[in-house]
């Protein structure tokens, strides 16, 4: 990945909020996933990363739920920097507990399964694609990651802050036609993704189906080509969803 078109910052905020932050949307919608926390204490871990994000993980009854900020928690991962927190989301760095040794036996099964989880579905093998569920569930994943990783590159990213600048205030609904929806709240150019519809946007994009989205997420098809054959719809303020289109031209970049 190159440095020169991605930043350590940018990265540590789609880990976060994007990567990790699936961990809600993944335990929802996957028994297996709930399986691997179901019956177990509730634990609650809290990531901070020096100059980056924070953010509080609770995992209890199955579920996943992630809140901005670091809340009283069991476990704490603290990190020197983006650069080390983005290392240990690609494996190269152990993290080391500040707080909670004793839940250390939490992060090194629970947590990695759950992780692993995550990957296996952010990262299918064509085979695994070929069932459709696990496709229709990975494509879902995917989706939420993108949605969020449009807000991190819009406030973070230089290329992605001169597109949010452009920026109307509003709600941006996206969303795959009988499948999942985000909206993307645009404040004073500052933009925060919420993991499901609006009754109000001020525009939209939606993707006729799943598979379309695939294809889309994947690179191989073309999005213009799309919105003039209309398998892509659009409506609304399209000046907004032009520049929400800069920006996850640049997603690619940052989880490639």
């Amino acid at each position: 990945m190159s440095g020169i078109l991605t930043d350590a910052k940018t990265l540590a905020y789609i880990n976060l909020y994007g990567i990790l932050g699936t961990l809600e949307n993944l335990c929802e919608l996957d028994p297996g996933a709930r399986a691997l926390l179901t019956n177990k204490k509730p634990i609650v871990l809290g990531i901070q990363v020096k100059d980056g994000p924070a953010a509080t993980l609770t995992f209890k009854n199955g579920y996943c739920r992630m809140e901005d900020g670091i809340a009283p928690c069991n476990i704490l991962l603290p990190f020197s920097s983006c650069e080390k927190f983005n290392g240990m989301i690609d494996g190269t760095v152990t993290p080391i507990p500040a707080k909670g040794f004793q839940h250390i036996k939490f992060l090194l099964k629970d947590f990695t399964a759950l992780t692993d989880r995550l990957t296996k579905y952010l990262r299918p093998s064509a085979e695994d694609l070929k069932n459709e569920d696990f496709f229709n569930l990975s494509t879902s994943l995917m989706f939420y990651l993108i949605s969020v990783a449009v807000s991190q590159i819009g406030n973070h990213d230089k290329i992605g802050k001169f597109s949010a600048s452009n920026m109307v205030d509003g709600d941006i609904l996206l969303s795959i036609a009988g499948g999942p929806k985000a909206t993307i709240c645009v404040r004073n150019n500052h933009l925060v993704t919420l993991k499901k519809g609006t009754d109000d946007p001020r525009s939209m994009m939606e993707f006729s189906s799943m598979k379309l989205a695939r294809d889309l997420f994947d690179g191989n098809i073309n999005a213009v080509a799309c919105i003039g054959s209309g398998t892509i719809k659009m409506g609304g303020m399209i000046s907004m969803v032009d520049n929400m289109n800069r920006i996850l031209d640049r997603v690619g970049l940052y989880l490639a």
